[in-house]
C-alpha cells in the first residue's frame, strides 16, 4: 500500500473552482480499482492551503491514475490556478495494516 499527499497551494481567486474540479476528479478516481481512498482536506487556517489524501493498493497504482482521462482533465485545470508547484510526500501504512481498513474507514465508494 502506499499512500500520497499532494500538498496545494492555490491563488485565492480560484479556491471554489479548484475545489470543484478536485471533487469532480476525486469522485472518478474512487472508481479507480488502485485507489483505496481519495480525500480533498483544506488547511483550517489558510483557506488556500489544501491536501490530497491519496491512499493506493501497490506502487504502480498512481502511475496508472495518472494516465487516466479524469486526471488529465483536472491536471490541466489546476495547474494554472496554483500559487506555487504542488508537491507531494510518500508515505508506508503502519496502522491500520489492511487495505480493507483504508477503504472502509469513513465513507463508501458511490
Amino acid at each position: 500500500m502506499l499512500i500520497v499527499h499532494v500538498h496545494v497551494r492555490v491563488k485565492p481567486e480560484h479556491v471554489d473552482a479548484f475545489v470543484a474540479a478536485t471533487e469532480d476528479n476525486a469522485r472518478a478516481s474512487l472508481q479507480e480499482p488502485g485507489i483505496l481512498r481519495f480525500d480533498l482536506i483544506r488547511d483550517a487556517g489558510e483557506r488556500d492551503r489544501f491536501v490530497l489524501v491519496e491512499v493506493y493498493r501497490t506502487d504502480d497504482d498512481p502511475a496508472k491514475h495518472k494516465q487516466t482521462a479524469h486526471y488529465a482533465k483536472w491536471r490541466d485545470a489546476v495547474e494554472p490556478m496554483m500559487a506555487e508547484p504542488r508537491r507531494s510526500v510518500k508515505y508506508a501504512d503502519v496502522f491500520p495494516r489492511e487495505q480493507t481498513a483504508w477503504a472502509t474507514s469513513g465513507y463508501t465508494r458511490s
